[in-house]
């Protein structure tokens, strides 16, 4: 026995082809089956409402023919009927004259069709004049439609029935004639819309295959985004996945020139302290001033990995959907930080209230990160006190959150503002640091599609303000 393969039936079953097509095919054929028996019930009603029609004029006929004498005995001259079916035994055609009255009796009188037969009808309460339908049993059990009329002689009281009927096998007949070739030209119909169904889903998901091999030149390395002309409704779609392999690219790219700039950065304290060691196997008295040497450039090192982390974990972050991180706690714990780091100088750190709805649409970490380094470089220059505010800056498009701190240090001249945003750039020596604090903020805030200004405080200082995204209130 040859294996199945159990995943086959899987693959057809989350097919869109497959279900496209099984779906057509099942719409296809319920309409097709309603609509043949809509259609054969009808023709057969028509068949059968002409048949009736026809057989109520041979009924008028032989109501007009009918005659009774001055006794009331009805009488009937069969070689006057038109129709030569009447007088051939059998022929499918009959008539007869039954007496209602008192006893009923069959037969009273009879056409030569029915021979040695008798027509059995119903014995139902039938108003003079009405006509009534019944299907009966006829000779050599035929299937009959009969119909029958109760006639009066003028001024008696005495009630006839006249019965007429014809042979139902010819109508039956056309009957399944017609429903054998409306099945016929049904189930060709079905096999013309199933191939018409596949040739619009072979046509309606081509723009599919073409959008397989887009992707498989992507997946190969041919081509960096998906090319070719593609239908209205899946554009979109397209639009969305070359965005994504363009911000993918862009992250790669990111990627390897942070990993080149860090290498970077970090070369020269390795160099350096190469180089100190080296000196120091020949100078064994230097030890001391090697370990600081390896102090610093360790610190050095730290900051500019510590900054690159940064902005990696902030480029992975930006545009994260639902990113969301709150200011009043990020900003408080902060102060408290800074009030303890800074505890010797005695400096006041004030923070207006902020609305408890402000929130930074990105990672807390990094929202940390740029508050921190700004208030810590505030904390360093201040003389006596730093103060932050921050609210909110309606936008067109994203509702802003504008953060700013306030020194009342020495202020920084507005010719040498810009040079403070470089990477590795002081302006004191004398102050700790490593010129990366400013510089880091501006990049995270960058990343987020934020800015960083420097300007003049009002008490003589630096006022920086952090321009960043707002996330909506929760």
């Amino acid at each position: 026995m040859t294996p199945t393969n159990p995943g086959t039936g899987r693959r057809w079953a989350l097919s869109l082809r497959w279900r496209l097509l099984a779906a057509t095919l099942v719409a296809l054929l319920v309409a097709l089956v309603l609509a043949g028996l809509l259609l054969a019930g009808l023709f057969k009603d028509h068949v059968h409402r002409q048949f009736a029609t026809a057989l109520t004029v041979q009924l008028d006929e032989l109501t007009a023919r009918l005659e009774f004498d001055a006794a009331g005995t009805p009488q009937l001259d069969a070689g006057s009927l038109s129709d030569p079916r009447w007088r051939r035994p059998y022929s499918g055609l009959y008539w007869q004259l039954d007496a209602w009255a008192g006893e009923a009796k069959s037969g009273v009188l009879r056409s030569r069709s029915l021979w040695d037969t008798t027509l059995a009808a119903p014995r139902d309460a039938l108003p003079d004049g009405r006509v009534h339908q019944h299907e009966i049993a006829g000779p050599g059990d035929t299937k009959l439609l009969l119909l029958e009329r109760t006639l009066r002689r003028g001024g008696s009281t005495s009630p006839w029935r006249l019965l007429v009927a014809a042979d139902l096998q010819a109508t039956d007949a056309a009957v399944q004639r017609f429903n054998g070739m409306l099945a016929l030209s049904l189930g060709g119909l079905l096999l013309l819309l199933c191939a018409a169904a596949a040739a619009q889903l072979a046509v309606g998901l081509a723009p599919l295959r073409a959008l397989q091999r887009a992707v498989g030149a992507v997946q190969a390395g041919e081509s960096p985004r998906l090319e070719g002309r593609f239908p209205a409704e899946v554009q979109p779609l397209i639009d969305d996945f070359n965005g994504v392999l363009d911000r993918n690219a862009e992250i790669v790219a990111r990627a390897r020139t942070q990993a080149g700039n860090l290498a970077h950065a970090i070369k020269t304290p390795l160099a350096a302290m190469s180089q100190a060691a080296a000196t120091a196997r020949r100078q064994p008295d230097t030890a001391a001033d090697l370990a600081m040497l390896v102090q610093e450039q360790v610190v050095v090192a730290q900051r500019h990995v510590d900054w690159h982390l940064a902005r990696a974990r902030a480029a992975a972050a930006h545009g994260l959907p639902g990113a969301h991180a709150p200011l009043a706690p990020v900003v408080e714990g902060l102060v408290r930080v800074m009030a303890r780091v800074h505890a010797e100088r005695g400096l006041g750190l004030y923070c207006t209230a902020i609305a408890p709805g402000l929130a930074f649409a990105g990672e807390a970490q990094d929202l940390q990160e740029m508050l921190g380094n700004l208030l810590d470089n505030a904390c360093k220059w201040a003389r006596h006190e730093v103060t932050l505010r921050a609210d909110a800056v309606p936008k067109a498009r994203q509702p802003r959150l504008r953060i700013v701190i306030e020194d009342d240090g020495p202020g920084i001249d507005p010719a040498r503002r810009d040079a403070v945003l470089i990477r590795g750039a002081r302006l004191d020596e004398s102050v700790p640091g490593s010129g990366l604090g400013l510089a880091i903020v501006r990049e995270l805030a960058g990343l987020y599609g934020g800015t960083l200004a420097i300007a003049s405080s009002a008490a003589g200082g630096v006022s920086v303000t952090l321009e960043l995204p707002a996330a909506d209130a929760r």
